[in-house]
């Protein structure tokens, strides 16, 4: 049996949303009674509320809609490390995270969310630096529990060009809470929206343990 890490920020309405962002709204539109036998729900908010993959257009004026990026980067192994109490994710952050194994996937647990409700403006970010290290060393995505890569004041936003320029991709507001550090299979996918930066995603972590059992006994095993 699988065990599944739902990753992913329960997306409700007043969701706390990046300031200045379309605020999270879920309404009823149609209600089942004497009149309809459906529920109907409309739901408003910018791309980027909750668990979401920022694409490329987002901070590059050539770069590529979410609904076009390639699908390949949110599916696959993944490392999560535990980065609860750092300040930064700095360049000797970074060398020490690379001085493990190899990871095509990185997500880092900041605890970033001290709040479910606040949104956090002071959390352990990238910088350039640090970011070109990660996808020199060939990381083609990068996860957070946090807002964003970068620092929340941050206005040239240097750790998402360098990210999104490189062709990685990024995922914020991951929900990694209780979830132990350690190898597993990320699925992640963007929604197919050819005009939005951002698309909001449903995450989830699997075991790499575990997705290896499921494929059944080895050739010439009981």
């Amino acid at each position: 049996m699988h065990v599944l890490y739902d990753v992913t920020r329960p997306l409700v309405a007043g969701h706390p949303v990046w300031p200045g962002d379309q605020a999270c709204r879920i309404e009823w539109t149609v209600r089942m009674g004497s009149a309809s036998n459906v529920n109907v729900s409309e739901l408003a908010m910018s791309p980027h509320t909750g668990t979401h993959a920022d694409g490329p257009f987002h901070v590059l004026p050539d770069g590529v809609r979410i609904g076009e990026a390639p699908l390949e980067a949110y599916l696959g192994p993944a490392r999560l490390v535990d980065a609860v109490g750092h300040e930064r994710l700095d360049a000797a952050w970074a060398a020490e995270v690379l001085a493990g194994a190899a990871a095509e996937r990185l997500l880092v647990h900041t605890g970033a969310w001290t709040d479910p409700a606040v949104f956090p403006t002071v959390f352990a970010a990238l910088d350039a630096d640090s970011a070109r290290m990660l996808v020199d060393a060939g990381v083609r995505l990068f996860g957070t529990d946090a807002p964003s890569p970068d620092p929340f004041h941050a206005v040239d936003l240097a750790a998402h060009r360098v990210l999104l320029g490189a062709g990685a991709a990024i995922l914020e507001n991951l929900l990694l809470d209780g979830v132990p550090p350690g190898e597993y299979e990320l699925i992640a996918l963007p929604l197919r929206m050819p005009e939005a930066d951002a698309s909001p995603v449903r995450a989830v972590l699997r075991g790499i343990e575990q997705t290896a059992a499921s494929l059944g006994p080895a050739p010439g095993g009981a």
